[in-house]
C-alpha cells in the first residue's frame, strides 16, 4: 500500500482504481470491526437488544449521537469508551479512505512535465 514519491510518474488510472480499492476495503475493514465491537459491548453491558446494539453502535460511530439510556455505571463507562474510540475511528476512517485520491491529486498538480 505504498505511494509513488515526487520523482515517479503518476500512476496509470487502471492502478489507481486498483489502490483505491484496496483502501476502501481497509476502510470497510475498519468500520465492520467498530461496529461488531460496539454491538457486542452494548448488548451484553448496555442490556438492550441486538438491533437496538447495532443501532445505537452505528449512530455513536458516525457521530449521531446516543440513541438509548445507559443505566449502570459498567455500560456507563463501556458507552464513553466507546464514544471516545468512535470520534478517532470515524476520522481516521475518513483519512485512510481520501488518502489515495488526495495523494493522486497533489501528485498531479507536483510532477514536472519532461519536454
Amino acid at each position: 500500500m505504498k505511494f509513488e514519491n515526487l520523482k515517479q510518474k503518476v500512476t496509470p488510472f487502471p492502478q489507481f482504481i486498483a489502490r483505491l480499492g484496496r483502501y476502501a476495503f481497509f476502510a470497510f475493514l475498519l468500520v465492520a470491526f467498530s461496529v461488531i465491537v460496539g454491538t457486542v459491548g452494548y448488548h451484553y453491558l448496555g442490556t438492550i437488544s441486538w438491533l437496538d446494539s447495532f443501532h445505537m453502535a452505528c449512530m455513536i460511530l458516525t457521530g449521531m449521537g446516543p440513541v438509548a439510556e445507559m443505566t449502570s455505571p459498567t455500560a456507563k463507562i463501556f458507552s464513553s469508551i466507546y464514544a471516545l474510540y468512535s470520534g478517532i475511528a470515524f476520522l481516521s476512517i475518513i483519512a485512510i479512505f481520501f488518502a489515495p485520491i488526495i495523494h493522486r491529486l497533489l501528485h498531479i498538480l507536483h510532477v514536472e512535465q519532461d519536454d
